[in-house]
C-alpha cells in the first residue's frame, strides 16, 4: 500500500468477535466507508440463521458476491465486517480485489461466548458458536492479514491495526 492509497479491509471472525464495532471504528479512524456484511444478507439467509441453522456454502455464495461487488465499488478504500471464516470465502472476496487485506479478530471461546450473551435479539444465536468455531479456517501465511486478540478495548484493537498495518504488504 502506498502512502496515498487507503486500505481495503475485511474485518473477519466468528459471530461475537466484534467485527461490526471494530470495523466501524477502523473505518472512522482511516476515513473510509464502512459496511456490515450482515446488512447484505438476503432475507432467506437471515431467516435460516434466526431459526438456528448454519448457512452452507450454497447460501453464502451470492452473499459473498454482493460483498465482493461492494469491495469493487470501493477500490479507493473501505472496511467490511464479514465473518469470512473459510479460505475459499476469502479467496472469493479477493477475486473482486487483490488489494483486500484481512483483520482476523480472534478470541477464546469464553470471551466470545460472553460477548454473544450480551447481544440479545441478534439473528445469529449463541447456539451456533460451536459451528462457527468448527468452520473457522485461520489466515494462512500467504494471505495478507493480521490477527488481533479481541480481549482488549476497541481503541486498543484499532491502534494495534494502525501499528501493524505497515507489515501487511
Amino acid at each position: 500500500m502506498t502512502s496515498v492509497e487507503k486500505p481495503l479491509l475485511v474485518v473477519m471472525g466468528i459471530s461475537g468477535s466484534g467485527k461490526s464495532v471494530v470495523g466501524a471504528a477502523l473505518a472512522q479512524r482511516l476515513r473510509v466507508p464502512f459496511v456490515d456484511a450482515d446488512d447484505l444478507h438476503p432475507p432467506a439467509n437471515i431467516a435460516k440463521m434466526t431459526a438456528g441453522h448454519a448457512l452452507d456454502d450454497h447460501d453464502r455464495h451470492p452473499w459473498l458476491e454482493t460483498i465482493g461487488a461492494w469491495l469493487t465499488d470501493h477500490a479507493d478504500g473501505g472496511v467490511v465486517a464479514c465473518s469470512a471464516l473459510k479460505r475459499k470465502y476469502r479467496d472469493q472476496l479477493r477475486h473482486h480485489s487483490d488489494r483486500v487485506d484481512f483483520v482476523h479478530l480472534d478470541g477464546t471461546r469464553e470471551v466470545i461466548a460472553g460477548r454473544q450473551a450480551s447481544r440479545p435479539g441478534h439473528f445469529m444465536p449463541a447456539s451456533l458458536l460451536t459451528s462457527q468455531l468448527q468452520t473457522l479456517e485461520r489466515l494462512s501465511p500467504d494471505e495478507h492479514g493480521l490477527v488481533i486478540d479481541v480481549d482488549q478495548s476497541i481503541d486498543a484493537i484499532v491502534q494495534e491495526y494502525v501499528d501493524q498495518s505497515g507489515s501487511l504488504r
